[in-house]
């Protein structure tokens, strides 16, 4: 595997990121994960489990409440395709993530579940809605 090495960035803004010196460590880490190699992360999958078995919650509910979690954060895209496809594995009905979303809206907000509701549609295969070219233009 090729490792990148760090270049300056010319856009405005970036100056500071780009005078940071980034270990080599850490350039391999991060080339790896976007490589999609995650061999490094079996800690943190094994101490997913842990803590699952620690909260005495059933797997479909804890990959529940970790999706509420996410729209509580305001968690990247990224994060409700992972976590959506480990509530519908461990046994969790599209209908009870929606439950999920309409359940915690008086708590976080309604802009919030908003924004995370196309994220969950895509996480589901679904097709946005007409007119809408991704989940931040709705």
């Amino acid at each position: 595997m090729s490792v990148p090495t760090q270049k300056a960035s010319s856009k405005a803004g970036s100056a500071k990121a780009a005078t940071k010196k980034v270990d080599s460590t850490t350039i391999k880490g991060l080339t790896a994960l976007a490589l999609g190699r995650t061999e490094g992360l079996e800690q943190a999958v094994e101490l997913r489990e842990v803590l699952r078995e620690q909260s005495g919650l059933d797997p479909r509910v804890f990959a529940l409440v970790k999706i509420a979690a996410l729209v509580a954060l305001d968690a990247p895209p990224a994060s409700y395709f992972m976590q959506v496809q480990v509530a519908l594995a461990e046994g969790a009905a599209p209908r009870e993530i929606l439950g999920v979303l309409t359940a915690i809206a008086p708590q976080v907000g309604m802009p919030r579940v908003v924004a995370a509701a196309p994220e969950v549609m895509l996480a589901l295969d679904l097709e946005l809605p007409a007119g809408t070219d991704s989940p931040g233009s709705m």
